[in-house]
Formats: C-alpha cells, structure tokens, sequence
C-alpha cells in the first residue's frame, strides 16, 4: 500500500473501498472481504445511508480499528454548527468508533462554513483525525478557507481518466491539500474496462483496463475509492502497487481526458 501524507502527518491510504451504495449482508461482506485482502481505508458518508454496515463489517473483521482508516461525511442536512455537531455524534454511534479518520463536509452547499467550523472544533479535540471537504472546486475551496481556522487537508472530487481535473489537483496541492478520486470508473457511464488506450497497457503489464484506470490516477498522485461488492474486483482492484505505466503509457491515457463532468458538480 502507499500512502498520502496529510498535511497534519495523518497518513491516508492511497486506495481504499467505496461504499456508496453498499447494502446489507452483501455490503457488510464486501468490506470485511476489502479489509481480509488488505483494504485499510473504508470511505463512506451520512448521505448513503450505511455507516452502521460500515461500523458492522470494522468490528467483525479480523483487522485492529487503528489500522483503518474510516472517511464519513456529512451533508446539507446539517446546515449549522450545532446540527453539524450532532450529525458527527451520530457518524461515531453508527461508525461504533470512537474517532473518525477523515470527514469530509459532502458538498459546497450555502452553510459549509458553519458546519466546517464543527469539524475544526471535533479535530481539535481528537474524534476527528482528518478534515477536509468533497465537491469544491478550486473557487468555492478558497472562499472556504478565508473563512476557516484549519485548511481542508483533502478535496475528494470526481476523477477518473476523462476528467481526471490534474489542474485542480496541482492547484489544491500548492495549498496543503490532497485530491481524491471518486468514481473512477465512471459508475457506469462510459464503457472504461473496454478502452483501448487502458487495454493496450495493462497488457503490457499482465493487469486489466480497471487496474490501470487505477494505477493512472495513483500515479498522478490522486487518492482513488473504487467500489465493487464482487470479491474478485476488490482483489482485482487492491492489486496495482505492483507495476508503474512508462511516460508513453501516461500519455496516451491521458488523451482520453476532455475535461468534462460526467455527474455535473
């Protein structure tokens, strides 16, 4: 596994299971095969609904709780400082942890800055290890952090290699914060496990289009969550620190990238 060290020394696997959309005994499963593999980061959030299957397949598995890292978000919901409070108690009592590794506020919506603030003052006190925000472009991120005592050490964006937003993730870096991938495969919107430019290389490493979707945003240095409730992807997935694309590997995925939103953030 590597790792991404966050601006306050948290260390952040750089791949880790996705749970959007994870549902009962099969997404308590999933996790507890993701964690048995050697998944060691578990991204999940208040909007989908699941962090008790989360907390669940933590407590079940064979892997000690200071060895995972558990990202949860929270969401318009909690649209000030105290309801933000409220909903990171209610994040620890489904997570059934006492201390999140990162949460994330979900999207810039209009009162991100009060609920910010209730992460900044969670972190402070150690149930929270890691702050930052999801969805915020490069503007909306710095009008937060003028209004902000601790800087969001991560921005978890819509990546994947046709918007892969190297720009953002350059300009986020400048400030102390670190990008990570969600749907990096698209979540079905394009047909990624049969592109060429990603079949032609992972067969010149022995991996599949998915693996080297992967290992091209890695390799940038972008943090990736792909979900999957299939046993063989999870291991599929897990398995990309072995092998590095050339600089021609490189470049060729990344003419597949014409800077468009496929979600519409």
């Amino acid at each position: 596994m590597e790792y991404k060290i966050l601006r306050n020394g948290v260390k952040m696997p750089m791949l880790g299971l996705g749970a959007w959309n994870i549902r009962g005994e099969e997404g308590e499963r999933s996790i507890i095969c993701a964690l048995e593999t050697g998944y060691r980061l578990i991204d999940t959030a208040q909007m989908y609904e699941n962090e008790r299957i989360v907390g669940n397949a933590v407590r079940k598995s064979r892997a000690a709780r200071e060895d995972i890292f558990i990202t949860t978000k929270i969401f318009k919901n909690a649209q000030s400082f105290e309801k933000a409070k409220i909903a990171v108690e209610k994040s620890l009592f489904e997570l059934q942890t006492d201390y999140i590794d990162l949460c994330l506020i979900h999207e810039p919506c209009e009162h991100a800055a009060e609920m910010y603030k209730a992460l900044e003052d969670e972190c402070k006190k150690g149930r929270i290890k890691a702050i930052g925000v999801s969805n915020f472009s490069k503007e909306e991120y710095l009008r937060l952090i003028n209004r902000c005592e601790i800087a969001p050490m991560v921005n978890q964006m819509e990546s994947h290699v046709y918007n892969t937003r190297l720009d953002l993730k350059s300009a986020l870096e400048k400030l102390g914060c670190a990008m990570q991938s969600w749907a990096p495969f698209t979540q079905g919107k394009k047909n990624i496990f049969n592109e060429n430019a990603l079949v032609r290389a992972g067969k010149n490493h022995g991996k599949t289009a998915a693996q080297t979707a992967l290992k091209y945003l890695v390799q940038n240095g972008i943090a990736v969550i792909p979900k999957s409730v299939h046993p063989g992807r999870i291991k599929e997935n897990f398995d990309i620190f072995d092998f590095e694309l050339s600089d021609f590997e490189m470049r060729q995925i990344s003419l597949l990238d014409n800077h468009i939103s496929l979600f519409g953030w």
